[in-house]
């Protein structure tokens, strides 16, 4: 839901607002309206600066440390240090990974003095080296010419020509140094390393300096953001700000305000003032407040589409998964996601969602996408049946959640504008509520006997005749009653042909489940098939490659449109059909970092 918000309006004289500010900060529930990007050269250094720090720190994180290698204790500033010690190694490794193209480069080559190779040359007898495939070597060259054979490698023959060179595939220069000082050369650069990535394991110890140093400046940037949001007032003498806390945070904010012995007054907020949106949903629905957050959070008299998203989002993607083994691995990667601290905020959304898809699954009867039903062990249990009144059960019971997902949303536009803009102004909504979620309510009682023929007709003509009126004739009480029936009728075109089309996209449910099962019943029978009846120990190898890696790919891919398929649904269609619009902005409090 979207908590109330209390307004919060001071008055200062210049000069006192980074008081002030820094006291809210402090209290870290107060909302003051301020950009949220840089807004000169100043607040663009700061953030220029934080950025910085965090690169450094990344940086860092990607050095790895030898086991046993003992730190080298930081005695001056640990940005500096770390700064200095990471370009160094930048060098060293780039000197040393030439070093080893080189050796490898030599090594064919074997041990020879470079000094004596060089006086050679300049006696004037130069000295050609080659490398040429063994099938185009003539041994006849060596009665030829002043040739010697170092070596044969891979198909190839490293040889020298002293003297006069007529060869073609001659090297301009011959290795710079020999196999041995090249060695030696790499095992220097290798200690110069291990003494830089020392010192960085010293910075590790004390990263926290650099980590709080980069949360100053974050602190440091929207306290500034927030005092450059101070207007002028009285020929710019005072100034005023604006703020904004939760309702329920009154009695604290008040407290801490009066102790500061500023001047302020404090009122409801309303829905001109624009105030930002906070949400105090439980624990689980605030998994998924970062969806709503995806698409946009809503205007201050709007609603929060969050607990249905909770609820809708988690069915939808159970569906398009549709196997308790699935559900079983997303389960555990959620576990594992607890322990890494990039992404085990997002831990316990995964869990859920592997909760849900292991109940849908098994509801399914699909396991790793075998058929559990045909289990001995599950004989009699109640799974969703393989067909309703003739159709597939799964495809009608995904038609069956669209439906009723869409007349929530239907419900939700037409609470939602009665309380915004009033009963009589809402009429035409009501009207198509009564209509479509009322005649599918009527519907469904007369399919399952509730209702009679004659009782289901007479219902179905009196919601007709109201719904009528509301869409045709009371849609808008303050226009012409014949502007009013073509208005009535221009948005009959548009809901029959939109509506008829929300509901069909609610079978990509079925689709994506169905060929996620058929997929990964592919691989089962390929790895089957290679297994035989499993009396060949060695066949059991490829078969548990192809398993693994079939369901891993099939899993990977089932996952990706089992999030992106229903958030459309609920992007989409739900919130077309129950008036959400993204209006608002984020509750934003300045605080210490």
């Amino acid at each position: 839901m979207i908590a109330p918000m209390t307004k919060y309006s001071f008055i200062l004289l210049k000069g006192d607002q980074e008081g002030l500010l820094e006291k809210l900060q402090e209290i870290g529930l107060v909302d003051i309206t301020r950009s949220v990007k840089p807004i000169d050269d100043k607040s663009a250094a700061i953030l220029a600066d934080a950025e910085r720090k965090h690169a450094l720190l990344q940086s860092l994180d990607k050095v790895e440390i030898p086991e046993g290698l003992a730190p080298t204790a930081v005695s001056g500033d640990p940005e500096e240090t770390a700064k200095a010690a990471l370009d160094h190694l930048a060098e060293l490794e780039e000197a040393l990974k030439a070093a080893e193209k080189e050796a490898a480069a030599s090594e064919p080559w074997g041990e020879y003095d470079r000094d004596k190779l060089r006086a050679v040359e300049d006696a004037g007898i130069p000295v050609h080296f080659h490398i040429t495939p063994a099938k185009a070597f003539k041994a006849e060259w060596a009665d030829q010419y002043a040739l010697s054979v170092v070596n044969e490698l891979d198909g190839k023959v490293y040889y020298v020509v002293a003297g006069e060179d007529p060869l073609p595939d001659a090297l301009k220069r011959g290795p710079k140094a020999s196999a041995t000082d090249i060695q030696a050369r790499i095992a220097t650069l290798q200690a110069n390393i291990d003494r830089e990535k020392a010192v960085l394991a010293g910075v590790k110890d004390v990263r926290g300096k650099i980590e709080n140093a980069a949360r100053r400046n974050l602190s440091d940037l929207d306290l500034y953001l927030a005092s450059q949001a101070a207007v002028p007032a009285a020929e710019n003498t005072l100034v005023t700000l604006v703020g904004y806390a939760p309702a329920e945070d009154e009695e604290a904010v008040t407290k801490a305000l009066d102790a500061t012995g500023e001047y302020y007054f404090k009122d409801a907020a309303v829905v001109e003032d624009n105030p930002p949106i906070s949400f105090r949903n439980n624990k689980f629905v605030r998994m998924f407040e970062v969806l709503t957050d995806m698409y946009g959070r809503p205007a201050y008299n709007g609603f929060d589409p969050t607990p249905f998203i909770a609820v809708f989002f988690l069915l939808f993607f159970a569906f398009c998964m549709g196997d308790a083994g699935y559900g079983l691995i997303l389960i555990v990667i959620g576990l594992l996601l607890k322990k890494v601290d990039s992404f085990k905020d997002y831990a316990p959304l995964v869990v859920t969602l592997g909760i849900g898809t292991t109940v849908i699954g098994f509801l399914f009867h699909t396991f790793f996408s075998m058929d559990i039903a045909e289990w001995s062990i599950f004989k009699g249990f109640p799974f969703l049946p393989s067909k309703i009144a003739g159709y597939d059960g799964t495809m009608v019971l995904a038609l069956i959640v669209g439906i009723v997902h869409l007349c929530l949303a239907m419900v939700v536009k037409t609470y939602n504008q009665t309380k915004v803009k009033g009963f009589a102004n809402s009429l035409g909504t009501w009207g198509w509520t009564l209509l479509i979620v009322g005649g599918t309510a009527v519907g469904a009682l007369a399919l399952i006997g509730v209702l009679d023929k004659d009782i289901t007709k007479w219902v179905i003509i009196a919601l007709g005749v109201v719904s009528a009126a509301g869409i045709f004739l009371l849609n808008d009480l303050h226009r012409n009653p014949l502007i009013n029936i073509g208005s009535g009728l221009w948005e009959t075109y548009n809901t029959v042909t939109g509506l008829l089309g929300d509901v069909l996209s609610y079978l990509r449910l079925y689709a994506l489940g169905l060929a996620g099962s058929m997929l990964g019943k592919a691989f089962n029978d390929i790895g089957g098939m290679i297994l035989g009846d499993g009396s060949n120990l060695v066949m059991w190898i490829p078969f548990i490659l192809i398993v693994l890696v079939g369901h891993t790919l099939n899993i990977a891919m089932a996952a990706l449109g089992a999030f992106v398929h229903p958030l459309r649904l609920n992007f989409l269609e739900f919130f077309k059909n129950s008036g959400y619009e993204a209006a608002g902005r984020n509750y934003n409090p300045l605080k210490k970092q």
